[in-house]
């Protein structure tokens, strides 16, 4: 079978959200928005006669660093090789970009025969929203507050490129609730917490340290239903981060592994409490 590959227009985004939810990634309510935000060209599509049957993002970032995921064949059609036209179809569109990938750690070996290379796993840990019951410290305020340009430098801090088509529809998106602690004027961390369809993302959480990170933490459980559960997807280096969710009684249910292909970018990973996206970087 010869199937079409081909950009997806906008509008056409849900289709492989409703993809990525029926594999149980479980999706937020308004990823696809953003996910398009951040390169319109960068979601292709296998079609045959007129059926959209595959999908991956290949998503590039000021055309320097790029990033593959969604990739997904819907169970029907696998083995037919409409998998294999995708990747090629998408790591094309990244030709000579370093370019990364969360992927199952059980197809590291596949991934590796494609010039990939192991450079972190990373961890979901999930729990439970709680009621506010304390009072935030008064250095948490909303994210919408803290001049775009400063959180947008931050970001370069724990991401290899810019992305402020992204960030900007991020922060922005419906049933979200972002947190930054500012003290003194100055951008220490920030975190966003997102309405999936199945309770809520924080993704990502950043912080100078485990003390901001802990409190950003508990304001973004409390800025939820108290028993819906919550999600926080931990890259492994980051010790403290690992220790702070099994502190807060959250429990590891998935793994991923970061790889790279082309030298692994720079990222200050002991500030990385938690990703943006297994499926964008």
């Amino acid at each position: 079978m010869d199937p079409t590959i081909r950009t997806l227009a906008r509008e056409e985004m849900p289709l492989v959200i409703d993809m990525a939810a029926r594999e149980g990634w479980n999706p937020g309510l308004h990823d696809a928005v953003c996910f398009h935000a951040a390169d319109p060209g960068g979601f292709l599509v296998a079609e045959h006669r007129g059926e959209v049957v595959g999908c991956i993002s290949a998503v590039s970032y000021a055309g320097c660093f790029g990033f593959i995921g969604l990739y997904i064949v819907a169970p029907a059609w696998r083995g037919k090789g409409f998998g294999i036209r995708l990747w090629r179809g998408g790591m094309a569109r990244l030709a000579g970009q370093v370019v990364g990938l969360d992927g199952v750690p059980a197809q590291q070996d596949n991934y590796r025969r494609s010039g990939f290379a192991l450079a972190w796993n990373n961890a979901r840990f999930e729990g439970v929203a709680r009621s506010g019951g304390e009072t935030p410290p008064p250095q948490i305020v909303p994210l919408a507050t803290v001049d775009f340009a400063a959180l947008c430098a931050d970001d370069r801090r724990v991401f290899p490129a810019p992305r402020e088509a992204f960030l900007r529809a991020w922060i922005g998106m419906p049933d979200a609730t972002g947190l930054a602690w500012v003290d003194q004027g100055r951008l220490a961390g920030w975190g966003l917490i997102r309405r999936c369809r199945n309770g809520h993302k924080i993704a990502p959480l950043v912080a100078d340290d485990p003390q901001v990170a802990r409190a950003l933490l508990a304001a973004l459980r409390a800025a939820v239903p108290a028993g819906d559960a919550v999600y926080l997807d931990v890259p492994l280096p980051n010790a403290e981060a690992v220790a702070m969710a099994r502190a807060e009684g959250m429990r590891s249910v998935f793994e991923t592994a970061r790889m790279y292909a082309g030298t692994a970018p720079a990222c200050e990973l002991e500030r990385l409490y938690g990703l943006t996206s297994f499926e964008l970087g």
